[in-house]
């Protein structure tokens, strides 16, 4: 996760490069490092050190400029090359466009409340892109199986379990639990080593949601998330689920369960004439067509305005599907990513988690709050603390009951909707997507023979997409900026003119074992140089980024030479779109592909194994996920040959 990713994460979501040219998206997905929990001092408290973090720094015009020319050696042409640096030259010139745009964004600093990406960031990267979040934007991840909960049979479709209801049950107490650790600071605060990281984006999970409006989205998060309900959805109906007490007393796991039956007894009691439109599929849509039906279903009742923010309000949604998918992962995966129909999703709330029939878990998640390493410590904590999920000393007050969120739409509504399910189910059926659970070797092997995990597996990418198709590409991979205030991602670009030269080699007759070794860690220096200076603030796609929304008018535009010339949309089209999410032990997850000839690939490295999640677009004859997955396989085993 973005998590992908997760994220992957990826996002992805996608940063808008062109108003003017077709647009060119990639992924925003945070890749997760370690980080240590264990604070230098007791009693802590979690946005303590906000104050003390750092401003994310404006680039120097020269480190910029010297960095992206050197990325886009490995992509051009000698003759392209030229031209590109020269475009490159006189726009970093003294007395140059760059220095005025330059000046600019350091004004939009002083009065930025974190950093001078952070409403830049907001709004091309997420809010203004148009397409489906659904597949374009959200993440998702599957949890382990649980011991616990869990059904070697599934029920015949229809039916919810007990055991669904009681994972669902347990995993909403302990999402309680968090929610109460940010409200009350008690989230021990993070560090990379002993540099404090920025814990911000924990306020944006809870009560989290994005709006669908006209000309751009709008995303709303609430701290502290003092609702006491969360919503559950159940064959498209919606339901406000009192899980706490009138003053937010915590009650016991049982009793969260019987809130959940009363909402199962209830559907399967619904007279037809109750029965509420799938008015959730609409958030599967795309953004434009989404926003007009729901200003259309606002303008019709005010009961609409209340049942929105409802669900806007609630902490999270549970979605209880009254089915199990197939016990393959390559297949019941699929259910988490967009449920196969966009059926009994809402999925502009940040989080939203699915139980199956047989037990079965996952999460869906909105990308535009945070990155992927934020929910994937949530989802960490809820796997991890399944036979712990019970409040202390929880509360036997009466909970309020259980209330079908309605709504009044009129035949035009009606219409959007059935045309949703259509584009939704054309947009699912083209996504291919696969997962490698690779157990042949992981993390302790890698540091063993003096490998950093990370950049061993991009260097795996590289070395796949070059054995599959005969070249190389532009890739993305997310590096966390969370060192600094408000810090989300930096784009690290994994191909270098070090990385093409260890795919090459690794083919060649003439190199040997040493050659090729030799030529894999420079490879892998190349990228953790690389990976440092993004983790730092100097990477140089958001510092374009930042420099392109600075333009005021057509004839500056115009004058841009960077983005004018060809190679700056030609070294951002992604079609390696990567997010770590490791270790990937209680769960694992993904996303949709960056560009439409690209993949779409998050991957986890355990101690003892590597995990993959690729994704693509069937409508493209260029791309095969499952292909793709046996060239990846085949690289893993053959790159581990050469160091051993």
């Amino acid at each position: 996760m973005n998590v992908a990713s997760f994220r992957a994460g990826h996002n992805v979501a996608r940063i808008l490069t062109s108003a003017s040219r077709p647009q060119l998206v990639s992924q925003a997905r945070a890749r997760v490092f370690r980080y240590s929990t264990a604070p230098p001092h007791a009693a802590e408290k979690s946005f303590q050190n906000q104050y003390k973090l750092p401003r994310l720094p404006i680039p120097s015009l020269a480190e910029t400029a010297a960095r992206y020319k050197r990325s886009l050696v490995p992509i051009l042409s000698e003759t392209d090359l030229s031209r590109a640096e020269k475009a490159v030259d006189e726009f970093v010139k003294p007395g140059g466009l760059g220095e005025t745009l330059q000046a600019r964004l350091h004004e939009m600093d002083k009065v930025e409340n974190h950093s001078w990406l952070e409403t830049i960031w907001l709004n091309k990267g997420y809010l203004e892109w148009r397409e489906p979040s659904m597949i374009n934007v959200n993440w998702w991840a599957q949890f382990k199986d649980s011991p616990t909960f869990n059904l070697d049979q599934a029920p015949q479709r229809g039916v919810i379990s007990d055991v669904q209801i009681q994972r669902a049950a347990n995993y909403a107490s302990s999402l309680l639990n968090f929610n109460d650790h940010v409200n009350n600071q008690t989230l021990p605060p993070e560090y990379q080593r002993t540099t404090p990281l920025c814990m911000n984006q924990y306020k944006n999970q809870f009560e989290a949601y994005r709006v669908a409006e006209l000309p751009r989205d709008r995303i709303v998060t609430t701290w502290p998330s003092n609702a006491n309900y969360v919503a559950v959805m159940m064959r498209d109906q919606i339901f406000k689920v009192p899980v706490e007490g009138p003053n937010r007393e915590r009650v016991s796991v049982k009793a969260i369960e019987q809130q959940l039956k009363h909402v199962v007894e209830a559907v399967n009691n619904m007279p037809a004439e109750e029965k509420q439109p799938a008015v959730g599929v609409l958030t599967s849509e795309n953004r434009d067509t989404w926003a007009k039906a729901r200003q259309t279903m606002l303008g019709l009742s005010p009961l609409n305005h209340a049942s929105f923010d409802l669900i806007n309000h609630a902490l999270f949604v549970i979605c209880l599907d009254d089915y199990s998918s197939d016990r393959d992962i390559d297949v019941s995966h699929h259910n988490i990513f967009h449920a196969g129909d966009a059926h009994n999703r809402w999925f502009d709330k940040s989080m939203q988690f699915i139980f199956e029939s047989n037990g079965r878990a996952g999460i869906n998640g909105e990308h535009t709050p945070a990155d992927a390493v934020i929910p994937g410590r949530i989802l960490d904590e809820i796997v991890r603390n399944e036979k712990h999920a019970e409040p202390h000393n929880p509360s036997s007050v009466q909970l309020q009951p259980v209330e079908h969120v309605k709504f009044v739409i009129n035949d035009e509504v009606k219409e959007t909707i059935k045309q949703a399910e259509v584009n939704a189910k054309k947009m699912i059926d083209n996504v291919d997507s696969c997962l490698i659970h690779f157990n042949e070797y992981g993390s302790n092997w890698l540091k063993s023979v003096k490998c950093s995990p990370d950049a061993y597996v991009q260097m795996v990418l590289q070395l796949a997409y070059y054995r599959h198709y005969g070249t190389w590409t532009p890739t993305y991979e997310s590096a966390s900026t969370r060192m600094f205030l408000g810090g989300r991602t930096e784009t690290v670009r994994s191909c270098s003119v070090d990385s093409v030269a260890f795919v090459k080699g690794f083919g060649s007759k003439n190199a040997d074992t040493t050659e090729k070794q030799r030529l894999l860690q420079k490879a892998i220096q190349t990228h953790l140089e690389y990976m440092m200076a993004a983790s730092a603030g100097k990477g140089v796609d958001r510092h374009l980024l930042g420099l392109r929304s600075m333009m005021q008018t057509t004839e500056e535009q115009k004058r841009a030479s960077i983005f004018q010339d060809p190679s700056y949309i030609q070294s951002m089209y992604f079609r390696l779109s990567s997010s770590n999410m490791s270790p990937g032990d209680n769960f694992w997850g993904g996303f949709g592909p960056g560009v439409p000839e690209g993949y779409g690939i998050n991957y986890a490295i355990g101690k003892e194994n590597i995990k993959f999640s690729i994704s693509s677009l069937k409508n493209c004859k260029e791309t095969n996920s499952r292909e793709f997955r046996e060239t990846i396989l085949s690289a893993l085993r053959d790159m581990k040959k050469t160091l051993t």
